[in-house]
């Protein structure tokens, strides 16, 4: 549902304009009801955006031409039709009710406005979306079975797992035309898919660094401003038609496609609302209603000019990460069912339909992660504590590009420097180990590019000269 500047209120009436029309309207005829409000060449762009998102349709060709009201989802929630959905994630009673309300045509629902109530009724662990029961269940599916460690530590043990996960499912609800596999052979080889829009990429290399500021910054990190202005301006960089927006709030109107709701207008207003979301969030004490209660307000503030979806999903993992609980991925959350939840939120200030996917989605990544971690045995406790250090260290000899006989002297170097005499020599030997292990696979976990990596790989694997013999005189 990407924002979009004062073109809702045209969307909304000539939606209204056709749907009243059984048999649909001519071009001549809209331009008549539509009058001097909407100039022809305004109107002609509105309709292919109606088009473009499945909300009409045109039939015949020149003079001929008629648009038809289509009743159905948004073109962005099409991948699965909201009935489907429902019987891939089970809905409460209460969240079926708000998805025949949302599923109606966008002219049969009524035009709403940012509520404040909504936000400023919440008081922390007093107020609830999970109850109980739902809380503890979530508990239950989040044990890691991994020792006590730093913020951080679970999330960085699966981390090369869980930036194709999450940077995979994230950018799909956005309407991303990446496949799982291509996402993978983009995060770990830098392999751009060729066929596919430049900005699917970007958005996925994007949930990448974001994630990677997350589970590297795990014990810094919180629902502070600083945090949350970060993780837009990463998960924007290069995707906003003016790129100073990138890590600031709006300063302008916005609407939402395929939706009545329009959000506040006002920066001052927006900044108000967004401090107290921070300062609410951060004063709730569960984990799980910290995640769900930043995926519903976060996105119904839409306190950025665009991108806030995917802040919010990925600001729903913050409290996940810092408790080393399983992180939430979305793992085959179905599109449709997605949209929907959030237009509940949206329009009718609604949680019911939104949590349903959150559970159903906190359980299928917890399971996931945990099978996950099955296979990776226990962590290296030594390598968890200087799991910096190593990255840093052999990201050096990378950069380098340094040769086997330099690396050697270079990580002895380091681990004299840097490393107490109890834990110096088994540094060395995982530092070195580390270096023999690296491949196309997984470089990236040590940010190093594809074409650092290449030309490290060319000078590793290029085997020394030997002196040729001198000849004796005489011979």
């Amino acid at each position: 549902m990407a924002a979009r500047p004062n073109q809702q209120p045209q969307l909304d009436r000539l939606t209204g304009l056709i749907a009243a029309a059984p048999d649909g309207l001519a071009l001549e005829q809209l331009m008549a009801a539509a009058g001097a409000d909407i100039p022809r060449n305004t109107l002609l762009r509105r309709l292919q955006t109606l088009i473009a998102e499945g909300v009409i349709e045109k039939i015949g060709v020149s003079r001929a031409a008629r648009y038809r009201i289509l009743v159905r989802p948004p073109a962005h929630a099409e991948a699965r039709h909201p009935v489907q959905d429902e019987m891939l994630v089970p809905l409460s009673k209460p969240a079926g009710d708000i998805l025949r309300q949302v599923n109606r045509p966008v002219q049969a629902r009524k035009p709403v406005g940012y509520n404040r109530e909504f936000l400023d009724s919440y008081t922390p662990n007093r107020s609830s979306y999970l109850t109980a029961s739902e809380r503890k269940k979530l508990a239950d599916l989040s044990v890691t079975s991994m020792p006590v460690g730093p913020a951080g530590t679970y999330a960085q043990h699966i981390l090369d797992r869980l930036l194709i996960d999450l940077s995979w499912n994230s950018s799909r609800l956005e309407g991303n035309t990446y496949s799982l596999l291509d996402t993978e052979r983009l995060i770990q080889l830098g392999e751009v898919t060729e066929g596919k829009a430049p900005t699917d990429a970007q958005m996925i290399l994007n949930h990448k660094a974001a994630i990677e500021f997350l589970v590297q910054s795990a014990g810094a990190i919180t629902f502070d401003r600083r945090t949350i202005l970060n993780l837009h301006a990463l998960l924007a960089d290069n995707l906003l038609p003016d790129p100073a927006a990138a890590g600031r709030l709006r300063s302008r109107s916005v609407g939402i496609s395929g939706s009545v709701y329009h959000p506040l207008g006002q920066p001052q207003q927006i900044a108000d609302a967004f401090s107290r979301i921070l300062d609410t969030a951060s004063a709730i004490d569960d984990p799980f209603e910290q995640a769900l209660f930043m995926m519903v307000q976060l996105p119904y503030l839409q306190p950025f000019d665009d991108v806030n979806k995917r802040v919010s999903r990925l600001a729903a993992n913050i409290p996940l990460i810092r408790r080393n609980l399983s992180p939430l991925s979305f793992v085959d959350v179905p599109d449709a069912t997605y949209v929907f939840g959030m237009l509940g939120v949206y329009e009718l200030n609604r949680i019911d339909l939104i949590k349903d996917v959150f559970l159903w989605a906190y359980e299928r990544s917890a399971q996931r992660y945990a099978a996950i971690r099955q296979t990776l045995g226990e962590p290296d406790q030594l390598r968890l504590r200087h799991r910096q250090s190593l990255k840093s260290v052999v990201s050096e000899v990378v950069g380098g590009p340094m040769n086997k006989r330099q690396a050697a002297a270079h990580v002895a170097g380091w681990a004299e420097a840097t490393i107490p005499e109890p834990d110096r020599h088994r540094l060395i030997e995982l530092a070195e180990t580390e270096l023999m292990n690296l491949h196309d696979g997984n470089f990236a976990r040590y940010q190093i590019t594809p074409q650092q990596f290449d030309a490290w790989r060319a000078v590793w694997t290029t085997k020394p000269k030997r002196a040729k013999p001198q000849r004796r005189s005489g011979e």
